[in-house]
C-alpha cells in the first residue's frame, strides 16, 4: 500500500498569505483537483499542516471525493516542507508516500502512480530538471524517516539535501515528458501573476 500527502502548511509569503490550495483552476480548487487525482492512487491521502481543519472541509466537495482524506499536523513546527515531509512519513499508512505541494494543479495519477513505483527500490524518487531537485513532488520511502528526523534535528531545513542522505533516484525530464512534461506536472503557484 502507498500514502500521499498534500503539503499545506505554508505561510504563502509570496502570495499575501492566502490559501493556494483554495484557487480555481478550470472551474475546481487546486486541492479538489489534487484529492481527485490522489485518490485514483490510494486511499490513503493526508493533508499535512492544513492550520484550520474546518475551513479546510468548507473546500472539500463530498460529492467529490472518493476518499476522506486525514488532517495532520507538523510533528516538529516551523520547519518548512522538511517538517511536512517528517509528519507525512509519520502518519502514513503505506510503505512509501508520494508528497505534494498545495500548489500544484497539475498532477496526473499516472505521474504519482510511476514515481511510487519506482520507490519500491529506492528511499526517494525525486524529480531533477534544470531548476534542480523538486522534492515536493517527489515519493519517499519509510526509510527516509530516520535521515528526515536527523535532518530536522540538526536544523538542516533543506529537501533538496536529503537527497545526500538516501538512495534516490532521480526522474529525468525524459521521464517526464511522457507524463505531459515539466511545465505541466511541475507547475506551482507562488506569485500572484502565476
Amino acid at each position: 500500500m502507498e500514502s500521499a500527502a498534500i503539503l499545506a502548511g505554508g505561510r504563502a509569503t509570496r502570495f499575501g498569505g492566502r490559501d493556494k490550495g483554495a484557487l480555481v483552476v478550470d472551474g475546481t480548487t487546486i486541492l479538489q483537483r489534487q484529492l481527485t487525482v490522489l485518490a485514483q492512487v490510494t486511499e490513503d491521502i493526508l493533508i499535512v499542516g492544513a492550520p484550520d481543519a474546518g475551513t479546510m472541509d468548507d473546500r472539500i466537495d463530498p460529492s467529490a471525493a472518493a476518499v476522506a482524506p486525514r488532517r495532520i499536523v507538523d510533528i516538529v513546527p516551523d520547519c518548512g516542507p522538511l517538517g511536512g515531509i517528517h509528519a507525512a512519513l509519520t502518519a502514513a499508512r503505506g510503505d512509501a508516500v508520494f508528497v505534494a505541494a498545495c500548489d500544484m494543479p497539475f498532477l496526473s495519477a499516472a505521474f504519482v502512480s510511476y514515481l511510487l513505483g519506482l520507490a519500491r527500490g529506492a528511499d526517494a524518487v525525486v524529480p531533477r530538471t534544470g531548476r534542480g531537485y523538486h522534492s515536493l513532488c517527489a515519493a519517499y520511502s519509510r526509510a527516509c524517516l530516520e535521515p528526515v528526523s536527523r535532518r530536522l534535528a540538526s536544523g538542516r531545513l533543506k529537501t533538496s539535501e536529503l537527497m545526500l542522505d538516501v538512495r534516490t533516484r532521480i526522474v529525468t525530464p525524459e521521464e517526464l515528458d511522457r507524463f505531459g512534461g515539466e511545465a505541466a506536472l511541475l507547475a506551482n503557484v507562488n506569485t500572484p501573476d502565476e
